[in-house]
């Protein structure tokens, strides 16, 4: 009993933080963010799959220019390599980056390349939206993907046009970015809510004991650095963005009607309502006959077009009630017990909304 006690204890801190979520996953710091990187580039050594040059001009311009910055002069040479694509290469350079520090980059062909399995990345400067140079990149490219040819057929398995580069590029400018000079940092939501923001403001208070952090908007709260009194702008984060505060959710129906996907969130509600589900399959069966003539007679062989119709209607549901339900649990199984597939539970959703008795946000991908 005693022990079964002590275990008890040990859970209940657990138990009461099992809704609450830490700030840094909740919201982003203004100013503390990645830059997009994007440069044109060259790989070489594909086995014969890089892109055909009759087909992608682009490839020899950039092969020639790669060729002569390194002092071979190709002027007026016919060259076919097969063996090279030009590919576009995008990387996210994470806030603070240093010089010298090295970033993941993902690889992808823009020509007619088979694959890039195997391949090598010439250097390639990265830019930033300002125009500026920020990372060079080079290295092997690691395709996830498979081709498989013969004379008749042949088997594509996964991605084998993109590929990435593991620390495949080295910064060479960093970004101008001064946090220490800030008095004012910008709490943004990732998703905006004046509850979860109002929580944010009194959880940050309550953790330094006086009033630090003000709510401007659902999606914004503000924090007076100063007030904090810590030794820098960097410590005043680090205790921040470990508090815990529970986000307001709201009330949500996400359908994908591809893969016939269906997911709810919690705060889901439905009213009294009654449905009627039924399936109405329409067949149409083209059945041409060939009509020939008669051996050694005169005439044409003539096809008779000949078409089956049909109209197929499959015993539906009924007409079920589902109660009111006030949790998710109840919703779920209301709805289960009308015993139909996913994809007839999507247009009964839709339906249901539509009557006003779905009392959620409705969203279809």
């Amino acid at each position: 009993m005693i022990r079964l006690l002590a275990l008890i204890l040990l859970l209940l801190p657990s138990l009461a933080s099992a809704g609450t979520i830490r700030l840094k996953d909740l919201v982003d710091f203004d100013g503390v963010r990645g830059n997009d990187l994007v440069g044109y580039g060259l790989v070489v050594g594909l086995n014969g799959t890089g892109d055909g040059l009759r087909n992608s001009p682009f490839t020899e311009e950039i092969m020639s220019s790669i060729l002569e910055r390194l002092g071979v002069s190709v002027n007026g040479e016919d060259f076919r390599p097969k063996n090279v694509a030009a590919v576009l290469v995008t990387a996210t350079l994470p806030p603070f980056s240093r010089v010298g520090s090295q970033i993941d980059i993902t690889v992808s062909a823009i020509g007619d390349s088979k694959s890039l399995l195997g391949g090598t990345l010439i250097m390639t400067p990265l830019n930033a939206a300002d125009g500026q140079i920020y990372a060079v990149a080079q290295g092997t490219v690691l395709a996830g993907g498979a081709v498989a040819e013969g004379e008749a057929a042949s088997v594509v398995q996964g991605v084998p046009t993109s590929g990435v580069i593991p620390s495949g590029a080295r910064v060479e400018r960093e970004i101008d970015f001064q946090l220490s000079s800030l008095t004012q940092l910008r709490l943004a939501l990732r998703e905006p809510d004046f509850t979860t923001a109002g929580r944010i403001e009194a959880a940050i208070n309550t953790e330094f004991n006086r009033v630090v952090a003000i709510m401007r908007d659902s999606g914004t709260v503000e924090i007076n650095i100063e007030a904090t009194r810590a030794v820098s702008t960097a410590h005043a984060i680090g205790r921040i963005e470990n508090i815990l505060v529970e986000p307001e959710t709201k009330a949500r129906v996400v359908v994908d009607q591809r893969s016939g996907t269906i997911v709810m969130g919690r705060d889901v509600r439905i009213s009294r309502v009654a449905v009627s589900q039924g399936n109405l399959t329409l067949t149409v069966e083209e059945a041409p006959i060939a009509v020939q003539p008669n051996p050694f007679a005169r005439g044409e062989t003539v096809v008779v077009p000949r078409t089956i119709a049909g109209i197929e209607e499959e015993e539906g549901t009924g007409l079920a009630e589902i109660p009111e339900a006030t949790t998710l649990s109840e919703v779920v199984a209301g709805l289960n017990a009308l015993g139909v597939s996913p994809r007839d539970m999507i247009d009964i959703l839709k339906t249901i909304k539509a009557a006003g008795a779905l009392h959620a946000e409705f969203v279809v991908r």
